[in-house]
């Protein structure tokens, strides 16, 4: 409008039924900062105002309706600016059946989840799961592998798999229950456990040497499998 001759301003305004609602505005606008007062100027901005108001709310609508139907077609959530920054399904999963770290990964994963949507009676709850869990199944484990000769990286498969089915049928349904969320980045926690099975490898020979011979004797024999 800044650039537009007087004459043209003004023909915006006595002719404003042939121009959108918003440009008449601006035309008014810039005439007024030319010093020009239109006498109808009030009752013009009063009559148009509602009007722009109620166009821009509905085109803001229609682009976010336009996005909820992208993001359904694609089957990804649809990440707004003020949705809460989650670990995704597929993430939770992955690392609860890494081997370095098993289904203690993903239950701490979960849990970031549940802490950032404030669900702390959830998040109590999946702490006593995972730790009920390592005791009961950790002993299981140990018993088909020492006793009952399963290969060791099958019985971890085992020992994670009802582990994720609880997080992903149990928890994730009844206390994330949200389809609008922003993936978090999955580097962190690679990097991190990675430091983790680093810091184990590094240790393990000098915890081995703190246990009884027959202890050692075992874990060695349990390591060459």
């Amino acid at each position: 409008m800044s650039r537009k001759p007087l004459v043209e301003l003004l023909l915006y305004v006595q002719n404003r039924a042939e121009y959108r609602e918003d440009a008449v505005l601006a035309a008014l606008d810039e005439l007024e900062r030319r010093g020009e007062h239109p006498a109808d100027a009030a009752a013009i901005r009063a009559e148009l105002r509602p009007v722009v108001e109620r166009q821009q709310h509905q085109k803001a609508a229609a682009e976010a309706a336009s996005k909820t139907s992208e993001a359904s077609s694609t089957g990804e959530p649809f990440a707004q600016t003020d949705a809460p920054l989650l670990y995704s399904p597929g993430t939770i999963v992955l690392f609860s059946m890494l081997p370095m770290s098993m289904m203690i990964g993903g239950g701490v994963l979960l849990g970031i989840n549940l802490f950032r949507l404030k669900r702390m009676r959830a998040l109590l709850g999946l702490i006593a799961f995972v730790v009920a869990y390592m005791l009961v199944g950790s002993q299981l484990l140990t018993w088909a592998v020492m006793q009952q000769g399963l290969n060791p990286f099958l019985g971890t498969l085992l020992f994670n798999i009802p582990a994720v089915l609880v997080y992903m049928f149990w928890f994730w349904p009844r206390y994330v229950n949200t389809d609008t969320y922003r993936s978090r980045s999955i580097l962190p926690p690679i990097v991190i456990c990675f430091l983790i099975v680093w810091g184990l490898q590094k240790a393990m020979p000098y915890l081995i040497k703190q246990q009884p011979k027959e202890v050692q004797m075992e874990m060695e024999q349990l390591m060459k499998r």
